[in-house]
């Protein structure tokens, strides 16, 4: 029977004084600098929407055909619009004061800045005659010049207020169309610093007065994290406002509960150890000398792994993944920078009253804990160490078994992309209802004029284009697409028509430009089906050069690059984590047997995520980037705890022998880790908050998956099959040939 002995416990000795020399002082010089940066840098948090971008030209690369085609689209116009629709409805058919009071109301909003009045279509009505649609194009890029999230927002707003300040009193007004559905997304966003952070902050403030059960202590942690989080906003605010890396809105979410959630988790990890060398020493800047040296391992292999694990999104296709690597890396990188600096020095600055009421002393009961919960686990885990781990493995393969086939990751459309149900996606289900679906957002079709003609005979003969005439059009006035303006200033035509020959353009460099309207809503799967089916056909037309692009085609890329990243950036990040885990541990099987368990957790946690999603939450779906995303946090802070833990067990089996050594680390480590838990999947958890399906899910899956990889994996799986195992888990390095 495996019991638990401290007896020998080496820090009942007082350990030997430790240097206080020139790296005391720096580390004093570099807190000071992380405490001035990131103060100053908290008012960078706040300017982070400035450089924001939420558009699919920020998603995609320059090498995807819809991006190709609005380049070349762009050569046609100085102005660049996003298609938006203003909504009129009522119950019955619409009155001859209705249509007047719809006509004053297009009239106010040609007068609203930032619309592109030349691009305005007539108003169209519904068959029904209950629906009119007035056509409202946003500008979004003018000469070269990108206009920001907030305005777009801004000037959508001022569109709507002009329109319901002229329309009926009894009329419906409500934004649809691409534009209108855009600054939905982006409203979602807007107060992410206060209802976002101010979720995150009270969640975090709870669970440390749980923990520290002191009025006190919390603050030093969660001031190292704001600290962190000002100074990394600082950062990233002058690369994105440079242009070297992207910044969308769930890039800045993310960034705020991991760096909360991981810089509590270091704090949770040093100030444990510094409260267990304030009983050996009486002199609290030694203990803290003494604490940093032992911790700074673990916490310095967490931070690598992670940033590490988050740079392979560098990899990616997608613009939007490709720069959230770097964001959230930056992130990390100054959490782990203030954690290890600025916390330290004040901690130890303040004085042991800071863990008050439970204030420590000299008594060399540093690890009386161990005869604690934590003790009578790891107690328990070693006397059944192999049906602990067997159990916990068919649990995790019944988990995963659960749901893993209901989890559906074919990507959503632009109304199921919201957990609320905002006016822009109220507006866009009635207009698809009432007027044809393709409509505002057509295919654009890039191709040599001289086979333009074939083009529009192959495409309009495409299943999924629209069949009505005009549907297909060569050099139009109304090309609303990823910003496609090509307007004279002339009365443009109909949504559904071509205009008259004198509208059409001269054709640049020997192309020109056909537009082909769908037949179904831009971002459905069934359009999403006609881009590739119209891709396919005209790529085949003889000399044309033909490249298919446009709001829809954009969605396609997008998709397509999501499930290209997901299958190239997993493999790399196994490949990465294996190799830090192996030189920390200094063995090969070990790092195996961590990513195995940390893998069948993450499989495990997609299997419930099904199960929730389909039946408990009723989501249509999950976006393609859902698995990539679930699984580089999951693994990358999944793998955190188990090096908490086993840089620990190595520690105790260097002189205790491996088995020893897992019980006394899991002992010793299992109450600040488990915390430490609670505070990440807290934070993710929070992501909540916001109105979007994608945050949602990923703050559901994180939180759960850290939860389940710390209560389950870490507590019982690792530490019972490492027992059993003995120590042959440290194969091939010298401790597998040592005494157990």
């Amino acid at each position: 029977m495996a019991e638990l002995d401290i007896s020998d416990e080496p820090s009942t000795v007082t350990p030997r004084k430790p240097r206080r020399g020139w790296p005391v002082f720096t580390v004093i010089a570099i807190a000071l600098i992380a405490f001035l940066a990131g103060g100053v840098g908290g008012s960078f948090q706040g300017k982070l929407a400035e450089v924001q971008k939420n558009d699919n030209a920020s998603y995609l690369s320059a090498s995807a055909e819809s991006t190709i085609v609005a380049d070349e689209s762009a050569k046609f116009v100085t102005v660049e619009t996003i298609p938006g629709f203003v909504v009129f409805h009522r119950d019955g058919p619409l009155t001859e004061q209705d249509k007047e009071s719809i006509a004053d109301a297009a009239t106010a909003v040609t007068q609203v800045p930032g619309v592109d009045k030349t691009g305005m279509a007539p108003v169209q009505y519904s068959e029904d005659g209950t629906t009119a649609a007035l056509f409202v194009p946003l500008v979004a890029k003018s000469d070269g010049t990108q206009v920001q999230g907030d305005v777009l927002a801004e000037t959508e707003q001022h569109v709507m207020d002009a329109a319901r300040s002229a329309a009926a009193a009894e009329l419906e007004v409500l934004p649809a169309g691409p534009g209108g559905l855009l600054v939905a997304f982006i409203d979602a966003f807007q107060g992410l610093d206060g209802a976002l952070l101010g979720a995150a902050l009270l969640v975090v403030i709870l669970i440390l007065l749980v923990v520290y059960r002191s009025p006190v202590l919390w603050i030093f942690p969660l001031l190292s994290a704001m600290l962190a989080l000002g100074l990394s906003s600082m950062v990233i605010y002058f690369l994105a406002k440079q242009d070297i890396l992207t910044l969308t809105g769930q890039s800045q979410g993310i960034l705020m509960v991991l760096v909360l959630g991981a810089g509590t988790d270091y704090a949770l990890l040093l100030i444990a150890r510094y409260r267990e060398e304030l009983h050996a020493y009486p002199n609290r800047f030694d203990a803290m000398i003494r604490a940093w040296r032992e911790s700074a391992p673990a916490i310095t292999a967490s931070a690598v792994t992670v940033i590490l694990g988050l740079l392979c999104l560098t990899f990616s296709e997608l613009n939007s993944n490709k720069s959230l690597g770097p964001v959230t890396a930056i992130g990390i990188a100054c959490t782990y920078l203030v954690m290890m600096t600025f916390l330290p020095v004040a901690l130890a600055t303040a004085g042991r009253w800071v863990f008050w009421p439970r204030v420590p002393h000299v008594d060399h009961a540093a690890d009386l804990t161990a005869h604690g919960t934590w003790g009578r686990i790891s107690t328990a885990v070693g006397n059944r160490a192999r049906p602990a781990w067997i159990g916990t493995t068919v649990l995790l393969i019944a988990l995963c078994a659960i749901g893993i086939g209901s989890l559906q990751t074919d990507g959503l459309t632009s109304t199921e992309n919201f957990t609320n149900n905002p006016e822009a996606a109220q507006g866009q289900a009635i207009y698809d209802a009432k007027f044809p679906q393709g409509t505002g957002a057509p295919a654009v079709i890039m191709t040599d004029a001289d086979a333009a003609e074939q083009v529009i005979a192959v495409a309009g003969g495409v299943e999924g284009v629209a069949t009505a005439p005009g549907s297909v059009c060569l050099q139009i006035d109304y090309a609303k697409v990823a910003g496609l303006n090509l307007g004279t200033g002339a009365p443009a035509a109909a949504p559904t028509g071509c205009p008259p020959p004198q509208l059409t353009v001269q054709p640049i460099d020997g192309r020109t430009v056909v537009t082909a309207t769908l037949a179904d809503s831009y971002d459905s799967p069934e359009a999403l089906e006609t881009i590739e089916r119209l891709r396919t056909a005209v790529h085949a037309v003889p000399g044309a050069d033909a490249l298919v692009g446009g709001n829809s085609a954009a969605t396609l890329d997008v998709q397509t690059a999501s499930v290209h990243d997901r299958n190239l950036i997993i493999p790399i990040v196994l490949v990465v984590i294996f190799l830090v885990l192996a030189i920390l541990l200094r063995a090969l099987l070990a790092p195996l047997i961590l990513i195995a368990t940390v893998v069948l957790s993450f499989a495990a946690t997609l299997g419930v995520c099904g199960f929730f999603f389909t039946h408990v939450f009723h989501f249509a779906g999950a976006d393609q980037a859902f698995p990539l995303f679930a699984f580089v946090f999951l693994v990358a802070l999944g793998i955190d705890y188990n090096i908490f833990l086993m840089t620990r067990v190595r520690e105790e089996s260097l002189t205790h022998g491996t088995r020893s050594g897992v019980l006394r680390g899991l002992a010793v480590t299992g109450g600040v880790i488990t915390s430490a838990g609670v505070v990440l999947a807290a934070t993710f958890a929070v992501l909540g908050v916001l109105p979007l399906v994608f945050l949602a899910e990923i703050g559901f899956a994180v939180a759960f998956g850290v939860l389940l990889d710390t209560i389950i994996v870490r507590s019982v799986l690792v530490p019972a099959l490492s027992y059993d195992i003995g120590k042959r888990i440290w194969w091939p390095s010298a401790l597998a040939k040592a005494e157990d």
